[in-house]
């Protein structure tokens, strides 16, 4: 079977001398030594300010809207992943979609003004597949209508936009660190902030609100462990050699799909771009849902990433329609893509793809 992902892992002694450490202090979470040296390298390495490293991605956006003190209505896309709208119900707001646009797969900032009232307090959008917001849209949108914005970077580690970290945009970016990212540390999330105040207070939150036996604020438990600290760091050093074999990947795919009709969402030329996924949009859910079954029976693996369209989620009783995402939604399909796929099996992969997508 060809997985749809795969996640690294780096040599066993790499991560054994990272054992040793934890062994040696006997000292596994409640931020560590390892968590702290793994927080100030991913600031060194994204050039950031403020980071903290949590126990998922999820948590991080839980804990962004609860630091924001953020009530009523949140605008927010409704092509990512459940996650992003979950958390915003979890957190007792209200959810409301925004269309994406066809380019970037991304919110279309045209799309928010209409949706803003009084109960509005943030915009919460993600950068789909690693690639941009339009961030400076956004940014005005918010500064004219009073608005925080937090941003779901859960796909877009290492993504710069003109030569600037795409996480100093907004007032908190999220990131997720699971074990099928191209950064992992096998479960894990982190928060960006600029605002110092705000990261001492999201500080507070991850730890049930106290240092020591001094309680300040409300708080749960975000923290993560020196295990996954360890894993970090051994897979940190190596993302610029996964980002260059993801791009080898990603130009082969397209190399031998060009000539089918399917569509890839553009990168933008602003843009250093990740390669977090290989999305593929085809022509009608038809094509998609034959070229799956197919490639399933092949032992080949797909995601339908991200299907349904959030507003359409049986448990919402979302109104308004979101026509891009909802057309989107239905024909986009992400194929199998991590740094260890090899040349031949990507062949092998789209072969069979000619053969359920005719010219």
């Amino acid at each position: 079977m060809i997985n749809v992902t795969k996640s690294y892992l780096p040599p066993f002694e790499e991560y054994s001398k990272y054992l040793e450490k934890i062994w040696g202090n006997s000292w596994l979470t409640n931020q560590g030594p390892l968590v702290q040296e793994l927080e100030q390298k991913l600031k060194d390495y994204l050039g950031v300010e403020n980071l903290l490293f949590v126990s998922n991605g999820t948590i991080a956006i839980q804990l962004a809207i609860k630091a924001l003190e953020l009530k009523g209505e949140i605008i927010t896309t409704p092509f990512s992943y459940v996650a992003t709208t979950t958390t915003v119900l979890w957190e007792n707001c209200t959810p409301v979609f925004a269309d994406i646009e066809k380019r970037s797969l991304c919110i279309d900032p045209e799309k928010i003004e209409e949706l803003i009232t009084p109960n509005t307090s943030a915009i919460l959008a993600t950068h789909v597949f690693g690639h941009c917001c339009d961030v400076i849209k956004l940014e005005q949108i918010a500064k004219r209508h009073n608005l925080k914005i937090i941003y779901d970077g859960a796909h877009a580690f290492g993504v710069n936009i003109d030569k600037e970290s795409i996480f100093n945009f907004g007032d908190v970016s999220t990131l997720s660190f699971h074990a099928t990212k191209l950064f992992h540390t096998v479960e894990g999330g982190a928060i960006i902030t600029k605002d110092k105040a705000l990261a001492d207070k999201l500080y507070l939150y991850r730890s049930f609100g106290h240092i020591g036996d001094d309680y300040y604020s409300i708080g749960i438990n975000g923290k993560n462990s020196e295990f996954h600290a360890a894993m970090g760091l051994c897979n940190l050093p190596k993302v610029a050699d996964f980002i260059q074999q993801r791009k080898a990947i990603s130009d082969l795919y397209k190399a031998q799909l060009i000539e089918l009709p399917l569509s890839f969402p553009e990168v933008a030329e602003n843009i250093k771009y990740n390669y977090s996924y290989f999305p593929v949009v085809f022509r009608n859910e038809d094509e998609l849902l034959r070229t799956k079954t197919f490639l399933s029976n092949n032992k080949i693996n797909t995601r339908r990433y991200f299907y349904p369209s959030l507003n359409k989620l049986p448990y919402l009783n979302a109104s308004g329609s979101c026509p891009v995402s909802e057309d989107i939604s239905k024909r986009i399909l992400c194929l199998p893509f991590y740094q260890l796929l090899s040349a031949e099996q990507v062949l092998a992969i789209c072969s069979l793809i000619k053969v359920t997508v005719s010219k």
